[in-house]
């Protein structure tokens, strides 16, 4: 361990979205800070991301007639017993301040899409745009020597390297086996993209997540905030009168750092550590039955602030942002994930479980339907099930990873992605489901869908679903039948884009104790905090959207409690 010593005003740890955002504004008002990352690239979990905020209150909800009432209505039936109206209020009134300050003062450029649906639109309070918005592309050039430093995609979301944005981009980019002029317009990214990936090492066009994380991390950097990665912190100190004002450092940089204002937690959630797993999620209670793509959320946060009487706050109804994923390995033998966020909403495409029964509304948000397939294996050892299509929907859409027409299949077989059968009887056999009960099912859900309807689950019946879908095509966006041979599965299992339950913390996202007290000069904020939502899912931006406004909160207000504490005039309030 090295004797070196460091110092600055505000230590922060972790480089994603929170922590970057609780720089940034502490950095406006003249501290010092460092950002300190374990991971070998800047951005977190944001920069793999579709990198969406959802923020009521935001200036074009405002303009369309959204009212807080609405809003804490829609919030309150999502948490159900787990809302907490303080924590909510103070999310609600910060919002249009941080909003204003990441636009003008932090060079972010956001965009505020005509519809973005909330998740559950036929809950009260639910509307159809003005909460969520989105980052408008970036490029890389705009970090300068930092543009390799930020994470990059996860590959296996990407259309062979080129992150598609959720709206207008994704929507043509299904349209290439279509029509001519998506095509085109498909190929013109797709060969820019390889070009400036064989040239350069990485494509500038920046997009989603990458392209909110590159924007802020240029922001940062033009400040002149230091962002050292590869280092992690082993150790939170306090000093004499009990206050955080630390912490100790290994890897690429190695010693102590004095943080004179405090530290704030933005390392991440625990949902990549099979302990803190077992003990939290139901489904996983021996730490196998669980799969994340986040990346870096090994329980950091919370192994660093419980010496010092950091407790999880597990009062969430539903302890993570759930999301079903394929797991399988390449042709290399390398571990691969992707996350099912939207396929399965797609026409010609259903879920059933182990009993070839479908269990959900496949388009549902990929938390409600991880409910919904968690619940469906309670009382089962694994959590899974298949999603099933047919040529029509292979050849239109794909089914995730597996790209469509005119891509061949068999590299997705190969690998073991893809199941294929001749008839729903031979690929019943092939997943081991019971084949009359796979054939009924399908019987069923043909005759609805070709009506554009499905009494069952009602897919298909509201704006939310139909974003998910192909909105050309008819009658329903969300509805085609499965019937013409061969057929195919892929199988989904549960996963996770960041924790619920995490770090309590007050009104001021300090961290509190058992007791809830606060831990005088530490912070938690993103999902190494809980959720202000309580376990409920409201919109696109759900994990993002919270840990900007408190991160910026933290960034905005370090100083002042530090000012309080030395005046001996303030005791931390407690939520």
């Amino acid at each position: 361990m090295s004797d070196k010593t460091y110092g600055c005003d505000v230590l922060v740890i972790g480089s994603g979205a929170a922590g970057i955002s609780a720089a940034l504004k502490a950095k406006q008002q003249g501290l010092d800070v460092l950002v300190v990352d374990k991971e070998p690239y800047l951005g977190g979990t944001t920069a793999i991301s579709g990198g969406w905020l959802w923020v009521p209150g935001n200036k074009q909800g405002a303009a369309e007639g959204d009212t807080r009432e609405e809003a804490e209505t829609y919030i309150k039936a999502l948490a159900g017993d787990s809302y907490d109206p303080v924590a909510v209020g103070t999310f609600l009134d910060l919002v249009p301040e941080a909003l204003d300050f990441f636009e003008n003062e932090a060079d972010v450029e956001f965009h505020y899409p005509e519809m973005a649906p909330d998740y559950q639109m036929d809950t009260p309070g639910a509307r159809k745009s003005g909460r969520a918005l989105t980052v408008k592309k970036a490029s890389g050039r705009m970090l300068k020597r930092d543009r390799l430093r930020v994470q990059p995609y996860l590959y296996t979301y990407t259309v062979f390297g080129y992150m598609p944005e959720i709206g207008p981009d994704i929507a043509t980019f299904i349209k290439a086996n279509r029509s001519l002029k998506a095509f085109l317009y498909v190929q013109k990214r797709l060969v820019r993209t390889w070009a400036e990936r064989i040239l350069f090492r990485r494509a500038f066009t920046r997009t989603n997540g990458n392209a909110l994380m590159t924007r802020m991390l240029a922001s940062a950097s033009g400040m002149g905030i230091p962002m050292w990665t590869g280092t992690r912190v082993v150790e939170i100190l306090k000093n004499a009168d009990g206050v955080v004002d630390g912490a100790v450092i290994t890897g690429a940089h190695s010693g102590t750092v004095h943080a004179k204002y405090g530290v704030i937690i933005a390392a991440g959630g625990f949902s990549d550590n099979t302990r803190l797993r077992s003990q939290v999620f139901a489904h996983d209670p021996r730490g196998d039955n669980h799969f994340t793509p986040t990346i870096g959320h090994q329980g950091d946060s919370y192994f660093l602030a419980q010496p010092h009487g950091g407790v999880l706050d597990t009062r969430p109804h539903q302890p993570a942002s759930w999301g079903p994923v394929t797991v399988w390995k390449n042709l290399r033998g390398q571990n691969r994930i992707f996350p099912h966020l939207r396929a399965f909403g797609l026409p010609g495409l259903i879920a059933v479980n182990r009993k070839g029964e479908r269990f959900a509304n496949e388009s549902y948000s990929y938390h409600d339907f991880g409910v919904e397939m968690i619940r469906e294996n309670a009382s089962e050892r694994d959590t899974y099930g298949w999603i099933i299509a047919d040529k029509k929907a292979m050849h239109t859409y794909g089914i995730g990873y597996a790209k469509p027409w005119p891509l061949p299949t068999w590299y997705y077989r190969k690998v073991g992605y893809l199941v294929e059968g001749d008839s729903v009887e031979q690929l019943a056999g092939k997943i081991n489901v019971p084949a009359a009960q796979l054939k009924r099912t399908l019987a069923e859900f043909n005759s609805d869908a070709a009506l554009g309807r499905d009494l069952k689950f009602k897919r298909g019946s509201n704006w939310f679903h139909h974003f998910k879908g192909d909105m050309e095509h008819k009658p329903n966006p969300n509805l085609a039948p499965i019937d013409k041979a061969p057929y195919y599965a892929v199988k989904i299992q549960m996963g996770d884009l960041g924790t619920y339950a995490g770090l309590a913390v007050n009104q001021r996202s300090e961290v509190i104790d058992s007791a809830g007290q606060a831990v005088t000069g530490l912070y938690a904020v993103g999902t190494a905090a809980v959720s202000v939502f309580g376990g409920g899912y409201p919109g696109y931006g759900a994990n993002i959207g919270p840990a900007m406004v408190f991160g910026y909160q933290v960034g905005r207000d370090i100083a002042a409690h530090a000012a309080e504490r030395a005046h001996g005039t303030s005791q931390a309030q407690v939520s």
